[in-house]
């Protein structure tokens, strides 16, 4: 009589009984076997008959010696593949994961290396911008401004921002950023700033009023805001520069100028003040990125999520210190408590300036306003703004 397998009561995989079958020539029942998906927690072998399996948790059925043989074959090499494939999606989840780890480490490492490049590059060019004064100086910021200005409105007509008000219309915000771009310009020749801004304001509003459709009040308060943000606070750029000529005495590079380009006379009060504070800023956002990078756990605002305490606290330290080597180089200003206290302006003047930009993006729903200073939140020109506005 041949020999009997009892079945096991794990989870069945249907196998046709002449698949296993050595001879082909021998008879073979028609009835199809279902055998149990092996694996190394139930080695046991099992035969069992599909039409049984409904009546009861075990049957007897004749197999072949042969048949076992083969399934039992069968079961060690699938065992083996198994714990193969299990080590290797290990390691390649092992890899993945170092990967995606080193990813962002050489992210970070770009990123910072952006900053720094950009930072000495824009730093160099715009000093010499600084260092000309007049209408040089006043024709490269009514440029930046001119590109602010566009990016701005191009982010109040973004699709984030447009859902929740009426965007103004499009010939308006390139009739503003126009605007915008004159008002330093206008401030230079005037010698002050209020007239060009009423002049616009008033223009604007006449425009809004006067189009096609039923004007919006969010449409008046969005161009107004552009006016005040990218032209208006810039302004105060040419206002420092030009406007404060007084010159500032005792400072060793000021004796050591050469008489062609100015002599001493050429460094004044509001060159040396639009210098430091040029460099505060780029001092405040560069520290502050590496602090938050390295100690950062607290956020800082619900507006800009990687925005940290420990950042803004390294932001502060570095405004500071770079505030005070320059001030003891420069002769300005002299007391130390001026010096805190010019650095200390600068800085939340500079915070404010940034939180305002990602209240504008994040409202848009984009990560970067524009490429018109990489790696330092394009908006330097509206921080500096703020700083400036504030103590004039």
């Amino acid at each position: 009589m041949a020999p009997f397998v009892e079945v096991c009561r794990y989870k069945p995989v249907p196998l046709s009984l002449s698949s296993l079958c050595t001879c082909p020539c021998r008879s073979s029942p028609r009835k199809s076997l279902i055998l149990p998906h092996f694996s190394e927690k139930y080695p046991n072998l099992g035969l069992i008959d599909s039409k049984a399996l409904t009546r009861s948790r075990f049957c007897r059925i004749p197999v072949n010696r042969r048949i076992i043989t083969a399934v039992a074959r069968a079961e060690s090499n699938q065992i083996g593949d198994d714990g193969e494939e299990h080590s290797r999606d290990q390691e390649l989840q092992i890899i993945e994961e170092d990967s995606s780890v080193d990813d962002q480490k050489q992210k970070s490492r770009s990123q910072f290396k952006k900053r720094v490049i950009f930072g000495l590059g824009i730093g160099l060019s715009v000093g010499g911008i600084v260092l000309a004064g007049g209408w040089v100086f006043t024709a490269a910021l009514a440029a930046a401004v001119l590109l602010s200005a566009r990016e701005y409105f191009e982010l109040v007509r973004s699709k984030g921002i447009a859902q929740g008000m009426t965007p103004p219309p499009r010939y308006l915000s390139r009739v503003c950023s126009i605007i915008c771009a004159l008002m330093p310009i206008l401030t230079l020749y005037f010698g002050h700033i209020d007239i060009s801004v009423t002049s616009a304001a008033f223009v604007v509003a006449m425009a809004l009023l006067l189009q096609r459709g039923n004007p919006r009040f969010s449409q008046l308060s969005s161009t107004m805001f552009g006016l005040f943000y990218c032209g208006y606070l810039p302004c105060f750029w040419v206002k420092l520069r030009c406007g404060l000529t007084a010159p500032v005495l005792n400072t060793g590079i000021g004796r050591s100028w050469p008489i062609i380009l100015g002599g001493q006379a050429h460094w004044t009060v509001g060159l040396v003040a639009i210098l430091i504070s040029f460099c505060g800023i780029i001092a405040s956002d560069t520290f502050a990125f590496l602090g938050g990078k390295a100690f950062g756990k607290t956020p800082l605002i619900s507006i800009s999520p990687k925005k940290t305490w420990e950042g803004a606290v390294a932001g502060l330290v570095g405004c500071i210190s770079i505030t005070i080597l320059l001030s003891k180089s420069l002769s300005w200003p002299q007391p130390l408590v001026s010096t805190i206290a010019f650095g200390v302006l600068n800085f939340f003047g500079s915070v404010f300036g940034d939180l305002t930009e990602s209240m504008i993006k994040r409202d848009a729903g984009v990560k970067d306003s524009g490429s018109l200073i990489p790696g330092h939140g394009n908006n330097l020109i509206n921080q500096t703004g703020f700083c400036l506005s504030m103590p004039l």
